[in-house]
């Protein structure tokens, strides 16, 4: 009876592969994404002066502050606070590194793995309280990273395998193409194979674990040249990281260059460095001699609040952060500081007389509270603060 033949390969662009093989394909949509949106998160930290300044709302001081406030791991980040400046540059530059790795194909495990490392950290951080938990970008580009983990970059439109073949000729020989078939058909093929049990090895039975055929290298393949294949692919894959490296580190530092100027040349960067402080009041509950009054609570001196500028305060009753805002003259306005999408505490931008959280971008009008820009499902909490006759500041 004649061995069944092979089912045909499937040509494409001339080259023939095998379904696995066309499979590896759907691995470029996901390797583009994650590099992308990674390389553009690092270079916009790296272009913005505001992410590295203290008194800015959108500054990595900031948002460790306000991610400290509701993260499980809160104690971890109070201790960190001291570096945060240091811990924004590790992270721009890594995501930059996790970007380029990652659309390249070069050590795109070790990539990926980096790249879940940094969004496990931002789930827990900022987006772990975010309600339903899905609409947290952060947990799904941990899940996001998991098949590029399992599967690796693929062999398409990447610089590890090119690495791998170039390794391979200077060695003396050629990586054999990989073919995917089900072990029932690796059996009807197999000249050991007969009712179960393998000839090859002494009559124990058939197993795709421990199958000679599948376990054996390719005959080319000897000792020595799978060394030779080792140490050239160490050698070209340091080189080629060497090299990428150093132009994504003088590319993020032409970014930094560019972003700087550019702050400069906006009269003075007002939009880096707006006047926030805390109120220096008492925080005590004061009655206003009625029982029918309500008991209000002194945040300190209206003049703590200039014109056009904000400070921060301590809601008693929650314990949240509070922000208050002088608009105009004699015109104070006051929110719960907490951001409704994730619990960041929002800071104000003069310029823009918006109050912006820095952890996802959603920005509401300091006149109202209202939401301008999500994805903060609603405005801010409105609270009622009133100047007394005392030139003082009450929350009531």
């Amino acid at each position: 009876m004649p061995r069944p033949a092979l089912a045909p390969a499937i040509v494409v662009r001339g080259v023939a592969t095998r379904w696995w093989a066309l499979s590896e394909w759907s691995l470029l949509p996901l390797r583009l994404f994650l590099g992308v949106t990674f390389a553009y998160a690092g270079l916009q930290k790296l272009a913005n002066p505001a992410f590295f300044a203290a008194k800015s709302p959108a500054s990595i001081q900031v948002q460790m502050s306000g991610a400290a406030r509701l993260s499980p791991i809160h104690s971890f980040l109070h201790a960190l606070l001291p570096h945060a400046v240091l811990i924004g540059w590790v992270l721009a530059y890594g995501e930059l590194a996790i970007g380029v790795g990652t659309l390249l194909g070069l050590k795109t495990r070790v990539a990926a793995v980096a790249g879940a490392s940094v969004s496990l950290s931002l789930f827990l951080t900022v987006s772990f309280h975010s309600s339903p938990y899905f609409t947290g970008a952060d947990i799904v580009f941990f899940f996001a990273w998991v098949p590029l983990i399992v599967a690796g970059g693929g062999s398409r439109w990447s610089i590890d395998a090119f690495i791998a073949r170039r390794a391979a000729r200077q060695a003396g020989f050629c990586l054999a193409p990989l073919v995917a078939l089900p072990f029932d058909t690796v059996q009807r093929l197999c000249g050991f194979y007969h009712e179960g049990l393998c000839s090859a090895r002494a009559s124990a039975a058939c197993a795709a674990s421990a199958c000679p055929v599948l376990v054996s290298r390719p005959p080319q393949v000897t000792a020595v040249s799978d060394k030779t294949f080792d140490r050239r692919s160490v050698v070209i894959g340091a080189s080629t990281v060497a090299v990428v490296a150093s132009a994504a580190a003088v590319t993020g530092l032409l970014t930094t260059a560019a972003g700087h100027l550019e702050a400069s040349a906006v009269t003075g960067a007002r939009n880096s460095t707006p006047n926030i402080r805390a109120l220096a009041g008492s925080g005590a509950s004061v009655g206003t001699g009625s029982a029918a009054e309500t008991t209000r609570t002194d945040l300190g001196p209206a003049t703590s609040v200039p014109v056009g500028a904000a400070s921060t305060f301590t809601i008693p009753s929650s314990g949240d952060p509070g922000i208050v805002v002088q608009l105009t003259e004699g015109n104070f306005v006051g929110y719960d500081a907490v951001c409704p999408h994730a619990g960041c505490t929002v800071g104000y931008a003069s310029s823009q007389k918006l109050l912006v959280c820095p952890c996802h971008g959603s920005q509401f009008l300091a006149a109202t509270g209202e939401v301008v820009s999500g994805p903060a499902p609603h405005g801010l909490t409105p609270l009622t603060i009133v100047e007394a006759s005392n030139g003082n500041l009450y929350l009531q």
